[in-house]
Formats: structure tokens, C-alpha cells, sequence
């Protein structure tokens, strides 16, 4: 079953929650919003792979939405509109839109355009990979392995180089916890002692130096009573 997490971007219920039911009939994880504004605040707090972007919408429309998320992310981006007109299919596309779909469609048109979309970009993205194997990019945090860089936006963050070792480490394993223990073992490679804080501390000079607020981290989250690890 896929898991990948499409975002339904729709002011009508009815169109949201039927294009919901073919994507988790699909096994996709599906996320809904009403409008622009809304869809941009899902994107600052969730992964998404794939969004299906009404045009026609209330306070931000999916023109200037679609021009918003292209700022920051590349995924695909499928335009629905109930009108037809070439203009309103170029102006969707050139926007940044990958592809178009006129309302009224046939859902399973719609599903698709969902899976070959998501194919290319898996591929391109694959690609890349291999390409950029030394850039790891965690939504604004970037970390060169090559050149032992970290920004976070455009600011250089300097980092000692247990603290880059420690964050490299989580970034390469997103989604897995490592103990204080494994972290020692990997980064220091000496065998940890009980009573030994070292590692709490670098993990506290990194989040002073890489997190807005380094009492609610947004990169490395602690698993109480297990370790630390940094989502995917």
C-alpha cells in the first residue's frame, strides 16, 4: 500500500472529501484544506507529496497559493478548475502547476494523473539523490557532509565537529531514536559510561545554535526515556 500524503485543496466539502475517498481507498494518507491560506499552514507543519489544487477559492486562490508553495517546495502540483479555457490552463501551468484537470472529472482520471505524477517525481527525486548524495535538506535546515556546512535558511550555523558528527548522524537516520548511548558509541566511537552527560550537552548546544526556540525543537525531538531522533 502507498503512503505517500496528498493535499486536497478545495473549498467545496463534497470535491474534498470525494477525492478523499478514491486517494485512502488507494492507501494515500490524505490532508484537507478549504483554501490557499490554509493549505500554506499545512505545508509549514507536514510532509506532503503530491497537491491537488482547486483554482476557483476564497481569500487565497490556487493561482497565488500555487506561486507561494513554489517558493519552498517542488512537489507536484495537480490544478483543478470548473473552468476550461486554454488562458486558465496556461496561467495553472506557468504558475508551476504540473498538471491540469477540468471540473466535472472522472475520479479515477483524477487517480491517474495522482500515480504518474507521483512516479516522476519519486524518480527525479531519486536522481537528485544520487546527485546531491552530500546535501541533506530538512524542511529550512541544510547540512553539506562534504563541506561540514549547516545553514538554517541562508544563515551558516558553525557547528564544533562532534555537534555536526551528532546532527549528520540523526539526519541520515530520520525517524530512527538513537540512545545517548549509540550516539556516543557512533560519534566518539569509545564505549559510553552511565554517568556520562557528554552527549545531552552537544545536543544542547546544537538545538541553541540550529532551533528558533531550543525549548520546543523543531529538528532533533527527544523520545523521553529513549533518545533522540529527528522526524522525517
Amino acid at each position: 500500500m502507498s503512503k505517500e500524503t496528498i493535499l486536497v485543496v478545495d473549498d467545496e466539502k463534497e470535491i474534498r472529501n470525494l477525492i478523499g475517498i478514491y486517494l485512502e481507498n488507494e492507501g494515500y494518507k490524505v490532508i484537507k484544506a478549504s483554501d490557499g491560506c490554509e493549505a500554506l499552514k499545512v505545508l509549514k507543519s507536514q510532509q506532503v507529496h503530491l497537491i491537488i489544487l482547486d483554482i476557483m477559492m476564497p481569500n487565497m486562490d490556487g493561482i497565488e497559493a500555487c506561486i507561494k508553495i513554489r517558493e519552498h517546495k517542488n512537489m507536484p502540483i495537480i490544478m483543478l478548475s470548473a473552468k476550461g479555457e486554454d488562458m486558465d490552463k496556461i496561467m495553472g501551468l506557468t504558475t508551476g502547476a504540473d498538471d491540469y484537470i477540468t471540473k466535472p472529472f472522472n475520479p479515477l482520471e483524477l487517480l491517474a494523473r495522482v500515480k504518474s505524477q507521483l512516479r516522476r517525481y519519486t524518480k527525479l527525486n531519486n536522481a537528485m539523490q544520487n546527485i546531491n548524495s552530500d546535501i541533506i535538506e530538512i524542511d529550512d535546515l541544510t547540512i553539506n557532509v562534504s563541506t561540514h556546512e549547516v545553514k538554517v535558511g541562508e544563515k551558516l550555523i558553525n557547528l564544533t565537529r562532534r555537534e555536526f558528527d551528532i546532527l549528520e548522524l540523526l539526519a541520515k537516520n530520520r525517524g530512527i531514536v538513537f540512545s545517548t548511548e549509540k550516539i556516543y558509541e557512533r560519534v566518539w566511537n569509545e564505549e559510553f559510561y552511565q554517568s556520562d552527560n557528554t552527549v545531552m550537552v552537544h545536543i544542547r548546544k546544537i538545538r541553541e545554535k540550529i532551533e528558533e526556540n531550543s525549548r520546543k525543537p523543531k529538528y532533533i525531538k527527544t523520545v523521553w526515556g529513549v533518545g533522540y531522533k529527528i522526524e522525517n
